[in-house]
């Protein structure tokens, strides 16, 4: 189990390697240390995983913290989920890593930039491994850290410096509200050991509706939000377009965004001990995912609406989540790793062959040019619709079949978001490669297809996101829900969280939301082939159309109900607080200090005899005093 320690090891060697050497080691070894730590860290992920028996062990690596009764450890579980989360982060992270060989290479900050890229693999694989709270605490707050230095990345464009501290500081809150739930369950359980809380939790007699942990699980979630990009705490999510494409498909698909979905599998039996935050769970999971899904449809920017569509698919696992679907959920987040990567690393691919133009209005007719990313780009576009028999059509209609037992409501609800992300995507697929070019003839003249060390990656993704729902065929389909079976034991103590309805059923659903997926997409067809229709240029919107283009106004209203309220006080803090009560008290103490000091310098005469004088002066007091106090003792009624 010693491979356990080697794994986060290798990425944090890479970032030392390259960060201190980032001046100095040629961009062609860059590449190759840090894609080497990436594909090593893969290598024994996957040797852990093929030697895995099936029993849960952990790997000390030392002891931490001691404090009174309390202990923890710097140590890693080995289980189901963190070997499935290895091979996702790690199996993803290395074809990001060889992708942006290419996509990078000419930038300045080459070797930074892979340092930062090993350095988040590193904090990510801690989240995952640890196993304790605190220990998933620093990975968690170290991804947090690396998010805010890839979107900030070109740090000279103040944009992007204001998008990644909204990032940093938004993640914040919900970070707060985690640190929060760790501390409870430090008070209740005396422990942030998983197995020691989880064990006493089945041993303890806890009923449903427990609110201790319905306290617990709503901080944790609150922390979930945060990192998962859920309402209210999603906004930060699209502005992190700001940094380099590679890092988009980093955030977006395997790793960071998938945390607070990993954090709230991992404490299935708290959550399943807490129907109520399950409820809100799964409700705030669907207002999430339509919120996102419909500014998704009229957004014009490759990358953004890219992340609004991660941001809605997001809300279908946390609504798997909210139904005790686990295993869907987990299975929508390998899936969705594998598309959503595809899709933004497509997208990179467009972006360097058009000369780093994103609006998809300038675009079109790139399927000739093109053409190796236009089919794995077609390829993502049907995983993520929902249409048979790519990846996403297994995953998402596992979850609406759990939602569709749980509450009809709350099915149709989700396949009208469904709908429209097939809409969004075939929109986005549509005025990219079909039609006519409608850039500059600069851009034209230079549209070329990407080179292998970005292509190969394309086309690795693309295999993966056509056959990855295979690797939990249900049973409607002959198959043996592998990956259901895999994660069982992590639910030993979850109720419900299995329950599927019948075949009948399951058919008619998965036939229902195949046939919206299609219409969505010819819909899109007729649209924007067919009629050749172009979105308008920004400011031409009216109505309903404007609202949906401006994301609601939602950036518009934090902006007015928090960020100027805060603003103006913290004016008010300076203005008065700072000015008149802290810098008036500190310059008082200093304007004192260098008064009696000026007085006190005057003793300093530089003459010798002066000194001597003082000196025999002093020690003639010190006598006196001596004998006063000597003859006091021997005489008590002086």
């Amino acid at each position: 189990m010693s491979l356990a320690v080697l794994i986060p090891l290798f990425p944090l060697i890479g970032f030392l390697i390259n960060g201190i050497g980032f001046r100095k080691v040629p961009n062609g070894l860059v590449g190759i240390i840090g894609s080497a730590a990436a594909l090593a860290a893969f290598a024994c992920s996957l040797n852990l995983f093929f030697g895995f028996t099936g029993q849960a062990q952990v790997v000390h690596v030392f002891d931490w913290i001691s404090v009174g009764s309390l202990h923890i450890a710097l140590s890693f579980q080995i289980d189901q989920l963190s070997l499935l989360m290895l091979l996702i982060i790690t199996g993803v992270g290395s074809l990001i890593h060889i992708y942006s060989i290419g996509y990078m290479h000419h930038d300045e900050g080459f070797g930074k930039f892979f340092a930062f890229l090993n350095l988040f693999l590193f904090f990510m694989l801690l989240l995952v491994l640890g196993s304790n709270y605190v220990v998933m605490f620093i990975g968690w707050e170290g991804v947090g850290l690396c998010s805010y230095l890839l979107i900030g990345f070109w740090n000279k464009n103040t944009n992007y410096g204001n998008a990644a501290r909204k990032a940093f500081i938004m993640n914040r809150i919900g970070d707060l509200g985690f640190l929060l739930g760790i501390f409870l369950i430090i008070s209740h359980f005396g422990s942030v050991e998983y197995a020691d809380v989880f064990g006493k939790v089945a041993e303890g007699g806890y009923v449903a509706g427990d609110k201790t942990l319905m306290a617990i699980t709503l901080l944790l979630f609150v922390g979930a939000m945060g990192k998962s990009a859920q309402i209210p705490l999603y906004t930060w999510l699209p502005d992190a377009m700001a940094g380099p494409t590679p890092v988009s498909a980093l955030i977006h698909a395997a790793t960071m965004v998938t945390a607070g979905i990993y954090m709230i599998i991992r404490s299935n039996i708290l959550y399943s001990l807490s129907p109520d935050t399950l409820h809100i769970i799964g409700w705030v999971g669907l207002a999430t995912a339509l919120l996102a899904a419909s500014i998704g449809l009229l957004q014009n920017d490759i990358k953004k609406v890219l992340a609004y569509s991660t941001v809605s698919q997001l809300g279908y696992m946390f609504m798997g989540l909210g139904v005790a679907a686990y295993s869907s959920s987990f299975f929508h987040v390998m899936t969705h790793a594998f598309f959503k990567a595809l899709l933004f690393l497509g997208a990179g691919s467009v972006i360097h062959a058009m000369s780093d133009e994103q609006d998809i209005r300038s675009m079109g007719g790139l399927r000739k040019k093109l053409p190796i990313t236009f089919i794995t780009f077609l390829i993502a576009t049907i995983a993520i619709s929902g249409i048979p028999p790519f990846a996403g059509f297994f995953s998402k209609d596992e979850i609406l079949a759990h939602v569709y037992e749980h509450s009809k409501l709350m099915w149709a609800l989700a396949l009208i978001g469904s709908m429209m992300t097939s809409f969004y995507m075939f929109r986005l697929l549509f005025l990219t490669f079909f039609g006519e070019f409608r850039g500059t003839h600069e851009q034209e003249h230079h549209l070329h297809e990407s080179p292998l060390t970005m292509t190969a990656p394309l086309m690795i993704l693309a295999v993966l996101s056509a056959a990855g729902g295979f690797f939990n065929l249900p049973h409607v389909f002959h198959g043996n829900a592998g990956l259901a079976s895999f994660m069982q034991p992590l639910f030993a103590h979850s109720e419900g969280s299995h329950h599927a309805p019948d075949e009948s059923t399951e058919m008619m659903l998965m036939g229902i939301s195949v046939a919206a997926a299609l219409v969505s997409a010819i819909a899109a067809y007729v649209m924007y082939v067919s009629k050749n229709a172009v979105p308008e240029p920004d400011g031409n919107e009216s109505g309903l159309q404007k609202v949906v283009y401006n994301k609601y106004y939602i950036d518009e209203l934090y902006h007015a109900v928090f960020v100027k309220p805060i603003t103006a006080l913290s004016g008010i803090l300076v203005s008065f607080v700072e000015f008149l009560v802290i810098d008036l008290i500190v310059e008082s103490i200093g304007k004192l200090v260098k008064g009696l000091s000026s007085e006190a310098r005057l003793l300093q005469t530089g003459t010798t005899g002066y000194y001597i004088f003082f000196m025999v002066l002093s020690i003639v007091a010190m006598l006196s005093w001596g004998f006063y106090q000597l003859y006091t003792i021997t005489h008590p009624g002086f």
